[in-house]
């Protein structure tokens, strides 16, 4: 029997995670957390072969449990991942378990190569990212760039619906609000600002319209590198609710104004907000694609592809990659060794294929 830790268990993804999992042949899915009252509630709710246990990923003995329940693979979904260090995945590498986490930290995933080396000698893959970024999203242009002689720009961008994100995603997603970071644009590093340069993107139906805003990703790091000579890589993201954005937007100028220091206080407020007015908004939720360059005839070329998920299906998304990925090694299909971003490993149909049964629809254009 393979074992599989998932970290934060009992969460928003960790509990989607376990359930996937719990029905693989030779294999026992441990539901881990601080909290065993939950984590028993979610392995009695799954069945199969879930199983609780109470788990600190930073007590001083977490290596020691790893190698006590025979860890053969451990997934991390205890974010927000913006300021953790590299400790649980080296504790997974010393006890010679791999490492899948759902970080979106545009730093933990883009400075997971640092621990390559000591991923080779302990014979594990580590993989960071293993989400709608970059994991899809590289998936796509990976897809996409068959049809192009060179890329020139790659703008993509995710519009949820009314259904808010975990606590820690959100907490996450708005730590950076009103602050810069940079982003690649006409082949120079420029200064942004988060959730700033609101546009309009236009998505097929049912999702139409939706307000979308720079939001700070591994991507803007990883593609410019992955995608070379590409020109310019952009990302936004948004919510349904257009009042929602443009009350984010505006809180964004408070910060960057200096009259806040961030936005995290916030977050329990309106978590609890988003929560209780979710059912009078969307269900409906997008990711989009757009890269342009030179196609194979020589000509300008555009190539769009949409992901469109109803009836509050696409918070499931950020789970697919890692579910994937997960059912390859458990199944000894991953040869890969070492540390790196979740890019290269998975196809579009392998992360989309977790979906199979949920009200999702890609558009290609």
């Amino acid at each position: 029997m393979k074992s599989v830790v998932v970290l934060g268990g009992y969460g928003n993804f960790g509990r989607r995670i376990v359930a996937a999992l719990a029905p693989e042949a030779d294999a026992r899915v441990l539901v881990c957390g601080r909290d065993l009252r939950r984590a028993t509630a979610v392995a009695k709710e799954t069945g199969g072969s879930a199983e609780p246990r109470r788990l600190d990923a930073h007590g001083p003995d977490f290596t020691a449990e790893l190698r006590k329940v025979a860890a053969t693979l451990v997934i991390h979904t205890a974010g927000p991942f913006q300021g953790q260090s590299y400790t649980v995945p080296q504790a997974c590498m010393a006890a010679g378990a791999h490492y899948i986490d759902l970080a979106d930290g545009r730093d933990y995933v883009c400075g997971i190569k640092a621990l390559d080396a000591e991923a080779r000698r302990s014979g594990t893959l580590v993989v960071s990212g293993a989400s709608s970024l970059p994991a899809l999203s590289s998936a796509v242009v990976d897809a996409l760039k068959t049809q192009f002689t060179s890329i020139e720009s790659i703008d993509h961008g995710i519009t949820s619906g009314a259904k808010p994100p975990g606590r820690a995603t959100m907490d996450g997603v708005l730590a950076y609000a009103g602050k810069p970071f940079k982003q690649w644009r006409d082949e120079e590093w420029c200064e942004v600002h988060g959730w700033q340069d609101m546009i309009r993107r236009q998505y097929p139906d049912p999702v139409s319209g939706r307000w979308i805003a720079s939001c700070d990703v591994p991507d803007l790091d990883l593609f410019p590198e992955r995608y070379r000579p590409v020109r310019t890589v952009q990302f936004r993201a948004g919510v349904g609710p257009a009042s929602s954005m443009f009350g984010l937007w505006l809180a964004s100028w408070l910060v960057r104004a200096g009259m806040l220091s961030s936005l995290t206080s916030w977050v329990p407020a309106l978590h609890r907000t988003a929560s209780a007015l979710a059912r009078f908004g969307s269900k409906c939720s997008a990711m989009h694609v757009t890269v342009r360059g030179v196609g194979l005839n020589g000509e300008p070329a555009v190539r769009n592809w949409f992901l469109l998920a109803d009836q509050d299906h696409g918070p499931f998304i950020p789970c697919f990659p890692a579910i994937a990925l997960a059912r390859k090694l458990l199944r000894d299909e991953v040869s890969v060794r070492g540390a790196m971003p979740c890019m290269g490993l998975l196809t579009v149909d392998d992360i989309l294929s977790v979906g199979e049964g949920l009200d999702l629809r890609v558009v290609p254009g």
